[in-house]
């Protein structure tokens, strides 16, 4: 890659020649001011789309081991009506609401000092232990799938969320204020007969460890409090539960909700695919073994998927996958490197020691102090060689631009390495969100790092017992 000089001095050419007689006027980067390790895209594709462009999802198929779900982001114009037609937050609200998410995530992996990471090999062998005071924060969720649940079968729109276990929807009888407004009609459990209350005593209700909350009438009760203060509580509870056509889950375990509060709006519930017992995925590993991918669309007005079983296609860039025993619920990978424009940033180990949380809730990736500031540092040098005018920042993003008047913008590539030597080069949009930079400093060095969804987008993320894997450009 040419030095930042050589770049520097064709940025100031290309400035020249956009000068005329009316004056200076905005200046269309092409290819032929690219240099190697930068990406020149489209201005236009930062601007969100109003129709739905690929109304069913595009997933590899299994040879019939898998169930494939729809999976939409929560606000966009792909999204089931009933979740689409809600108000859209502000930036500003989402930023905030990202940042709480972020910040329980951080707490919870630092309540005891540096996180002891294992491998998951290492990891099954012993009991992980679990702190007393537990939660979750539901804040910024924004990628949703519709199920059905009972029989007959009632559709169910809910958030998918890798960083929950417990899986649950709101049931009648539940008057407001008790139950939040939905799209949807609560569900009812008197109008299915494969419903049934988990009694008291039985394995299921003595397996809900934290999430338990007594018994009322020989029927067991759960109750998940989130970070934020969000909550809900009900009857633990069995039903089918039909993901596709062809593939649906008997006797699947999830919280029949009487009473919620907090930050829930519109969405009937949350689909939990942690890696804890309550979870989707650990119900149902004698049908899919375990393993599960997604592809969050990178832009509202495209779809993604969701993929219970199957084997690995090719593609992948594999890690192993890491345990700690204080956040048991989460996937933990190494982020060993981080390289801009080409060039690999000067990072020491000790400051990624702590490994890093694939989330799909939280928005914006976090990186430890002195790395995010080696990223920050490198990515507006290079945005400088083009001459871009900076923005003020938004929320958390402190590194934002204005791009008005451009047809083409080009942008230094973010590409992430993780142990074993798997490698995600991001493309535009896993780099730039609102304008800005789409990272963030969090934490300490050498404490946990959260690899947000902004960043995932557009790759099949595949996850198994023992590795995560990533393959670019698949939806």
């Amino acid at each position: 890659m040419g030095s930042p000089e050589v770049r520097g001095r064709g940025a100031l050419l290309l400035s020249l020649l956009c000068a005329g007689a009316l004056g200076f006027l905005p200046c269309c980067h092409g290819a032929a001011a690219e240099a190697p390790g930068y990406v020149t895209v489209s201005a236009a594709s930062f601007t969100p789309a109003s129709t739905c462009s690929a109304p069913d999802p595009v997933a590899p198929q299994r040879n019939g081991t898998s169930a494939v779900l729809r999976l939409t982001h929560r606000h966009g114009p792909c999204a089931p009506a009933r979740t689409s037609s809600l108000a859209t937050p502000s930036v500003a609200d989402m930023l905030r609401a990202d940042q709480r998410r972020a910040e329980y995530i951080l707490r919870r992996a630092s309540g005891r000092g540096a996180p002891q990471l294992r491998d998951s090999k290492a990891a099954a062998e012993e009991e992980a232990t679990v702190p007393s005071s537990w939660g979750y924060d539901i804040g910024t969720l924004n990628y949703v799938v519709t199920v059905s649940l009972g029989t007959p079968g009632v559709a169910q729109t809910l958030e998918v969320d890798t960083g929950s276990d417990l899986s649950w929807v709101q049931c009648k009888p539940c008057a407001a204020p008790s139950c939040y407004s939905q799209k949807d009609p609560l569900f009812d459990p008197a109008q299915s007969s494969s419903y049934a209350a988990v009694p008291c005593g039985g394995s299921a209700c003595a397996g809900l460890g934290l999430y338990a909350s007594g018994c009322s009438a020989a029927q067991c009760g759960y109750v998940v409090s989130y970070g934020d203060g969000s909550n809900t509580t009900g009857v633990y509870s069995s039903d089918t539960l039909t993901l596709t056509a062809t593939d649906a889950v008997q006797g699947f375990l999830f919280g029949c909700g009487h009473a919620q509060s907090g930050l829930f709006q519109g969405i009937d519930g949350l689909l939990g695919l942690g890696r804890m017992e309550q979870s989707l995925v650990q119900q149902t590993v004698g049908a899919y073994g375990g393993v599960f991918s997604y592809c969050l669309p990178t832009k509202p007005s495209t779809t993604g998927y969701l993929t219970l079983g199957g084997p690995p296609s090719a593609g992948f860039s594999t890690t192993q996958l890491l345990s700690s025993p204080s956040v048991p619920t989460y996937y933990i990978v190494m982020l060993t490197g981080i390289s801009v424009g080409g060039q690999q940033l000067s990072v020491p180990p000790s400051v990624l020691a702590g490994g890093t949380v694939v989330d799909t809730g939280t928005v914006v990736t976090r990186l430890p102090p002195t790395a995010y500031a080696a990223l920050r540092s490198a990515f507006r040098s290079g945005m400088d060689s083009y001459g871009y005018p900076s923005a003020p920042p938004t929320g958390i993003l402190d590194t934002c631009y204005n791009f008005a008047g451009y047809s083409t913008v080009t942008l230094p590539n973010v590409a992430l390495t993780f142990s074993s030597g798997a490698t995600v080069t991001l493309g535009a949009d896993g780099i730039l969100s609102f304008g800005c930079l789409a990272f963030a400093s969090s934490g300490s060095d050498g404490g946990m790092a959260i690899l947000g969804n902004v960043q995932q987008r557009s790759f099949e993320v595949r996850i198994d017992a023992t590795s995560v894997g990533f393959k670019p450009g698949s939806c």
